[in-house]
């Protein structure tokens, strides 16, 4: 099963190894980009603006070319 993540970049034709890049690029850590590639940020419900799982989703936002809301509404 694909994780969100996942559908977004294919849309955009990016591959695993382009989104962990990216990320990188931004400062994230090669296993936490392997998380959210894998859609494991997905089972969190209670983000708050310190979080540091949403700082990161900020950034896949960023690469991915959309808001940080669409990684979390599924």
């Amino acid at each position: 099963m694909e994780s969100i993540v996942q559908k977004l970049a294919k849309k955009i034709n990016m591959s695993c190894d382009e989104f962990v890049g990216e990320m990188r690029k931004r400062g994230c850590s090669e296993p936490t980009a392997m998380k959210i590639w894998r859609g494991e940020h997905e089972v969190y419900k209670d983000f708050n603006d310190n979080d540091i799982y949403l700082s990161n989703l900020r950034k896949a936002a960023d690469v991915l070319k959309v808001t940080t809301g669409q990684l979390l509404s599924g």
